[in-house]
């Protein structure tokens, strides 16, 4: 199920194949996914060409981060916390339970509404909007709570800090308060509360100061990544869907 929303999906979204970007987030991906219960999965890791905040996580190992969630990250570790979230939904079959739901033969075209703002006028499909809304939205906050505890779980796993998931859902949050057009995808398909960062939160005060101080936070190979990323063309433009 996943490879064949895979394919639609790469007919509907602009995926960057520059190779140095695919290189580093499929090497940060998969030092993560590898060593959770699913580590058996092929993994997939893209970097949506879209300055639209989000991410998403598609049954079978897909997952996809926008560039304008990548760009507004400052270190290796809250981008890594933004992979382990998606790669916690996969392994508690959150996305296999909803696409089973709708078996939607236009998944590529609910995805793409979500993840680049295709559907973001009153000209464009209503239809799909109405239905991409209703999918995601059965994303329940007890869904996302255990992909917290997933992520939280993944990065540390993998020697990561959980402390990148607390910055970069924090910083999210402040975002939307100031500018909230720049994040309405994230938080439409991510209900994303002070409570929940407060709960990441107490887990981290949990671990043991010596465990948290031998955690990565950042990386040199990182930041040539994120640089490479922001130096590529601007993004393109959304395309409506007719």
């Amino acid at each position: 199920m996943g490879q064949q929303y895979a394919v639609q999906i790469a007919r509907q979204l602009p995926l960057i194949s520059d190779p140095e970007v695919v290189r580093y987030v499929n090497s940060l991906g998969d030092s993560i996914a590898k060593l959770t219960s699913r580590g058996d999965l092929d993994w997939h890791f893209y970097v949506v060409d879209t300055k639209e905040v989000n991410a998403f996580a598609v049954p079978g190992g897909f997952i996809y981060v926008n560039r304008g969630l990548i760009e507004r990250t400052d270190k290796m570790d809250e981008l890594a916390g933004v992979l382990g979230h998606e790669i916690g939904h996969i392994v508690m079959r959150h996305t296999v339970k909803e696409m089973q739901k709708e078996q939607k033969a236009d998944i590529g075209v609910l995805l793409a509404c979500q993840l680049t703002g295709v559907c973001d006028t009153q000209g464009a499909n209503t239809a799909i909007q109405v239905g991409a809304n209703a999918m995601f939205s059965k994303f329940s906050r007890e869904d996302e709570k255990q992909a917290d505890d997933q992520g939280f779980q993944n990065v540390v796993r993998a020697g990561i800090s959980p402390v990148g998931m607390v910055t970069m859902f924090q910083k999210l949050l402040d975002e939307r308060k100031a500018s909230p057009a720049g994040v309405d995808a994230w938080f439409a398909t991510h209900p994303l509360e002070e409570d929940r960062i407060a709960d990441i939160q107490s887990q981290v005060n949990q671990l043991p100061r010596s465990t948290l101080d031998a955690l990565t936070t950042d990386s040199r190979n990182f930041h040539t990544f994120r640089d490479h990323l922001v130096s590529l063309p601007p993004s393109p433009t959304p395309r409506k869907q007719p």
